[in-house]
């Protein structure tokens, strides 16, 4: 029998429909739109608030006069003055800082005559803290609920749905999988709202203010409201109720991660000569037929893309697997990091790192770094010049240990030489010894079957098309020759695995797409492919079709006997919250989908193991929070 599979960070425990309470609800079980009663004078008479627009959307900020954004909480609680003991509250937010261990308030419910809590959200730099009263005595005991490692405090605009049902709370950011945590005590079914007032962005006083911008904030009595805004086309702006003073601009949120060039974009591009720049353009993007280059306008002029999207504090991050949960560990400087490798050379251990950038002095390096016993990190070991680099692999032969990297594009030129290193245990350094002509490599895969070792190369663009070779190589006389080519399209990740004695190869393809060629949608909506070595004919041959969506990565994974493929679907088109699927092997049947993973811009996914059990872990160009999925089998 197959053993099944489940994810379970992905489960909403129970149902959000049952928690029945004794006492007549407290509202008609419409959403309350709070923000909208504490703004009802008219803009610019907003008392406490200033209007902001940022990176495409309005928000409001709190001013000083903290005691004018508030409202008595008998303006939503008409029928009675029990809070519901089953709800859910929607933010819409903007946070750019935080530093540690500050604590600022997103609203609070308080008692008028003596400032006791009932309800609050409080967000720090890296956590969000649920707190609520058991009673409305004035010294009845407060509980908490805790999500840690969120960093909201990242400039973007983000939606969270916080939802409520007896002792489980449930956090969603962004429509992505929700976050489920089991209290010890019910949420109390008896809470009195009566002589209590509703504070948006403070706890009634100057400390603790919120300084970020809100755009909604919603209460929904008696459900959940995930179910009724996700998934969504925009899940950072996924709205239940937005004040109609902040919808009135035309609503375009700017995406801060455009790609470089048009194989990486969804292609809504003006091609040909030089447009108008103006306040109307703004945001708008351009390729430059003659320089090859993509341009964005900021509301003057025309910005290359390489120079809007270079990020000001680079750097990438260790973590550490410690009592069940990941730990920052060491920090290091990148340059746009596209791809780390880690492996050993006899009992020393290294790290390599695809660098996409330059750096502050105009360098295009790639590193490696090697762990030191005496400082217990990471440190420099050797830097090796590369361009665009996107993908690092290493491997072994005949205890020789090598590393090829993906050089991706020189300026605009995307046909050059990727490179193969080996390691000179005399000089203690790695030294060139192949190189290997690519257009746009992507990512690199080593394997061996019997005597004999592969490399397969993703190529994804050739400066016109990204309907090109892609090719598998093998080492013969201590160089890696030709040994096979095949189509692809804008390949992006080779993954190879074997199913008892066959041997597949699995190939990401991420879109259809040449230079003057009619753009279309469904360039994304393309099939990746699983190929099977045929001994009889020493050759890949093609085994099946899968649809995806902008395909990056495939990883495969084995849970008990069963054989798991998970495909990393990034963008459709229109949208970039997209399901990635996991696919299991059922013999004759070949790959089936067994199961979705609501995913935002999907890029990546690695499995690991510990002594705990198997986990996933997926990573996303879009968010700056990646997500960790334990694998239950029953």
């Amino acid at each position: 029998m197959s053993t099944f599979l489940l994810l379970c960070a992905l489960l909403h425990l129970g149902s959000h429909c049952s928690s029945a309470t004794s006492h007549s609800p407290c509202t008609d079980l419409q959403p309350q739109d709070l923000l909208s009663e504490v703004i009802k004078a008219p803009w610019p008479q907003m008392n406490g608030f200033r209007m902001v627009q940022e990176r495409g959307a309005r928000g409001l900020r709190l001013s000083q006069n903290v005691k004018a954004a508030s409202f008595p909480a008998a303006h939503i609680f008409k029928i009675c003055s029990y809070f519901p003991a089953e709800f859910s509250i929607v933010i819409t937010l903007k946070v750019n800082y935080l530093p540690p261990k500050k604590n600022e308030y997103i609203f609070t419910l308080l008692q008028e005559s003596s400032s006791h809590m009932l309800l609050g959200l409080r967000l720090s730099s890296d956590k969000l803290h649920l707190e609520f009263s058991q009673s409305d005595h004035l010294y009845s005991h407060r509980k908490r609920a805790t999500f840690r490692d969120l960093h909201l405090a990242d400039r973007h605009w983000h939606t969270l749905v916080l939802a409520v049902t007896a002792n489980i709370v449930s956090l969603t950011i962004d429509c992505c999988p929700p976050i489920d945590m089991f209290l010890d005590v019910l949420f109390p079914e008896q809470l009195n709202t009566a002589n209590s007032r509703f504070y948006v962005g403070s706890r009634r006083r100057r400390k603790g203010l919120f300084s970020g911008l809100l755009r909604q904030l919603v209460l929904l009595p008696g459900s959940d409201a995930t179910q009724r805004i996700c998934p969504n086309p925009s899940p950072r702006f996924a709205a239940l109720s937005v004040p109609k003073i902040l919808t009135e601009l035309p609503f375009k949120p700017l995406d801060p991660d455009i790609g470089k060039y048009p194989y990486e974009t969804d292609m809504k591009v003006t091609i040909g000569s030089h447009p108008p720049c103006t306040e109307t353009e703004a945001s708008r993007l351009w390729f430059d037929v003659f320089k090859k280059d993509l341009y964005i306008c900021d509301g003057k002029t025309w910005v290359s893309i390489l120079q809007a999207n270079r990020k000001p504090q680079p750097g990438s991050t260790i973590f550490k697997w410690l009592n069940g949960r990941f730990e920052p560990y060491q920090n290091i400087t990148t340059y746009e990091a596209q791809a780390w490798k880690h492996f050993s050379i006899g009992p020393e251990v290294f790290l390599a790192v695809a660098n996409f950038e330059k750096n502050e002095r105009n360098q295009e390096y790639s590193v490696i770094y090697r762990w030191s016993k005496r400082r217990l990190r990471f440190v420099l070991y050797q830097r090796l010049p590369t361009h665009s680099a996107r993908d690092w692999e290493a491997f072994q032969i005949n205890g020789e240990t090598y590393l090829a990297v993906a050089n991706h594009r020189e300026g605009n030129n995307h046909n050059i030489d990727s490179i193969i290193y080996k390691w000179n245990p005399n000089a203690r350094m790695f030294e060139r010894n192949q190189t290997i002509p690519t257009s746009g490599a992507y990512d690199w895969e080593f394997f061996t079957i019997g005597p004999y070792s592969f490399l397969v190369v993703a190529n994804t663009f050739n400066g016109t098309s990204t309907r090109i070779y892609s090719r598998i190589y093998i080492q013969l006389g201590g160089m890696f020759r030709l040994f096979q080519s095949i189509p692809t399209y804008g390949a992006t990740d080779w993954e190879v695995f074997r199913v008892q004695e066959r041997v597949f190869l699995a190939v990401a393809n991420s879109q259809s797409y040449e230079t003057g060629a009619v753009n279309r949608v469904n360039a994304f909506n393309i099939n990746s492919t699983i190929y099977e070595l045929n001994i009889t004919a020493q050759m890949f041959v093609k085994f099946q079709d899968i649809p995806t969506n902008s395909a990056v990565d495939w990883e495969f994974f084995t849970v008990g006997d069963d054989s798991f493929l998970v495909v990393a679907n990034s963008f459709d088109g229109s949208k970039f919250f997209l399901n990635s699927v996991i696919y299991r092997w059922q013999g004759y049947e070949s790959f089936v989908p067994v199961h979705q993973l609501p995913t935002y811009g999907c890029t990546d996914w690695e499995k690991f193991h510990t002594a705990d059990g198997s986990y996933l872990i997926y990573s996303s160009a879009k968010e700056r929070i990646s997500k960790v999925l334990k694998l239950k089998t029953y």
